[in-house]
Order: C-alpha cells, then sequence, then structure tokens
C-alpha cells in the first residue's frame, strides 16, 4: 500500500452523472490487482474530512482509472478536476478477485455501477488465454445508464444486456436475465464475478449455491479509514464479522449473511 500524489491526466463525462477519470502513479499501478481499490482525498483541505473509495477501473502504464457517478459532496469536488491537478491517494487495498484459469465459462455480471471493478476483470481472464466462454451481463434502469459496453466488446466477449424499463437488451432485471441464462446448467467449471447493487449480488449469489458455482462478489460500502482501523464498514459473515475495506472488498458469496442489515441496499 503506497500513500502517493497522483496527477490527474484527463476527467471526463462517461454518461450522464458518471465520470471517468486517468491518474498517473505508477506505484500503485504496478501492483493492482482485480476488485482492489483506492482511497481518494477528493480535495486539499479538511472539507469533506474522509477519503473516499473507488474501484481501480482499468491499469496500464503506470496509470489507472476509475469509474465514479456523482452522488455527494466528494465526487462533485471530484468531478471538477482538471488535467494537471494533483489528489492524494491510498492505495491498492483490499483484496481483490480470485482469477483462475481452471474455469472454463465464466458470467461477469454487472449492476450499474458495479462495473467500475470487473472491467479488470474480463481483461485478466482474457489475458489468461483462449479456450474459455465468456459473458458479460450489463444491467442498468435504462440503456442511457449502460456502462463499458464498447470497451468490453472490444475484448472480444459476449455482452449482454439488461434494461428495467426494455430500452435494450432483455426487459427486467440483469439478476433474472442470469437465472435465464443457467436454468439447465450444473457445470462445476463455472465462476461468477460480479458487482452491484446488494439485492442483486443477494440473488446471484443465491443461485451460483443452488447450481454449485464458483462465485466472487465485490460490495460496495461506504468506508472511513480503508484499512481496517476504523471498523465503519463491517457487515456480518459465516464466520463472524468482516470489514469490507480489509477482507474484502471482494468476497467469496456464501461468506456473506445476505439478510445483515449493515449491508447497504440500493
Amino acid at each position: 500500500m503506497y500513500q502517493v500524489k497522483a496527477t490527474v491526466l484527463f476527467n471526463e463525462k462517461a454518461g450522464k452523472a458518471h465520470y471517468r477519470m486517468k491518474l498517473e502513479v505508477s506505484q500503485i499501478a504496478k501492483d493492482a490487482r482485480p476488485g482492489q481499490f483506492v482511497h481518494i482525498r477528493c480535495s486539499s483541505g479538511d472539507d469533506p474530512l474522509l477519503r473516499r473509495p473507488f474501484s481501480i477501473h482499468k491499469c496500464a502504464q503506470g496509470r489507472i482509472d476509475i469509474l465514479y457517478q456523482v452522488v455527494g459532496r466528494g465526487t462533485a469536488i471530484l468531478s471538477k478536476k482538471r488535467r494537471g491537478d494533483q489528489l492524494d491517494l491510498l492505495g491498492p487495498l483490499g483484496k481483490g478477485f480470485e482469477i483462475d484459469s481452471a474455469f472454463s465459462k465464466i458470467f461477469i455480471i454487472s449492476g450499474g455501477m458495479g462495473v467500475a471493478p470487473l472491467y479488470m476483470v474480463a481483461q485478466e481472464i482474457t489475458r489468461l488465454g483462449q479456450g474459455k466462454e465468456v459473458t458479460v451481463l450489463l444491467g442498468a434502469k435504462n440503456k442511457e445508464l449502460i456502462l463499458d459496453k464498447d470497451d468490453l466488446e472490444s475484448l472480444g466477449l459476449r455482452v449482454m444486456i439488461a434494461t428495467e424499463d426494455g430500452s435494450e437488451g432483455y426487459q427486467g432485471l440483469v439478476s433474472d436475465l442470469f437465472e435465464r441464462l443457467i436454468s439447465s446448467q450444473t457445470s462445476l467449471s463455472l465462476a461468477v464475478y460480479s458487482c452491484g447493487p446488494v439485492s442483486m449480488l443477494k440473488k446471484i449469489a443465491e443461485l451460483s449455491s443452488h447450481q454449485g458455482f464458483f462465485c466472487q462478489v465485490s460490495l460496495e460500502q461506504r468506508m472511513g479509514c480503508g484499512l481496517g482501523a476504523c471498523l465503519g464498514c463491517v457487515i456480518r459473515g459465516t464466520s463472524g464479522y468482516l470489514r469490507v475495506c480489509k477482507e474484502g472488498p471482494v468476497f467469496d458469496a456464501q461468506e456473506i449473511l445476505w439478510d445483515d442489515p449493515g449491508l447497504e441496499i440500493k
């Protein structure tokens, strides 16, 4: 883990209220793994006081990308950053995805902003070589909120869309689309990697458990320190309490008690 000053290379709109930022930060880029995150101080002062966690979206040549949505004061400040500005970063932090080359069939499932940590998963799976059947499922309320479709297709992956209003692809929840696609499958050589709202992840976990699939999920949870000390992001797991910033944000789906009220329902 490093604390470094990162230089903004660009910060541009990627959707209605979404932004994509590229940062020059060679130390973090060198060590980052799919599913890890950085903790960013959004301003040079103490307002807001706490850092904000962001998944490492892309990583190459000493640079990382973050994909974020403006939802509050911290991200609003971040959206105003311009080329040449500097940000104070901690990272890479947390436990990432376990990407095993043994699986021949893989589903990558995103709900809304859940695509943020999953692009690197797709990159890593592509890097591992041929012979894998990879399907990416992207879900959102409408087609304007679908992110990264073109980038994922450029990796040579099959991408399917689910929108709640039916404006593109399957009409309904992305978890329902997943259920349809796996209804006749019981392959133990199938892996699922997912990130999105807790209600979606809960269903993905239940379906994967029933079918005997390997399933890992990345949780989106408010954090304080990002280092495991403040216990601000604790949830209940099957083996006890879990710190999302330290034992996660990526967990085996069966580690989580999905009815825990501490999980943020979005």
